[in-house]
């Protein structure tokens, strides 16, 4: 898999300290949303916040490199579709797919 980064998931147990220390050091708004989550505005792309990552399951790239990945579900209109991933030694991160049809 190769490209740009377009877009980053930051997992926490703690998504009330996180958003407040993320805001505090680097001065980015966070717009919650109502799972409890929610994103952040950083200069070039939107950084987003989820607490309690649900169970993983494989997506084939993410797996075959030997990591573990949930199904990305239905794509989001104006977003694309994301995935929660983590690499063999557990690190999490996430993995984002622009939207299919550009919004109109």
């Amino acid at each position: 898999m190769h490209g740009s980064v377009s877009f980053v998931e930051i997992g926490t147990t703690d998504t009330d300290r996180t958003h407040a220390f993320f805001e505090r050091v680097f001065g980015w708004k966070f717009t919650p949303m109502s799972h409890g989550g929610g994103w952040f505005q950083t200069p070039s792309m939107r950084m987003g916040l989820h607490g309690n990552d649900p169970q993983p399951q494989a997506l084939a790239s993410v797996r075959d490199a030997g990591g573990t990945a949930e199904n990305s579900g239905e794509e989001v209109p104006g977003f694309g579709r994301f995935a929660n991933c983590r690499d063999p030694q557990g690190i999490v991160f996430g993995l984002h797919q622009r939207p299919s049809a550009p919004q109109t």
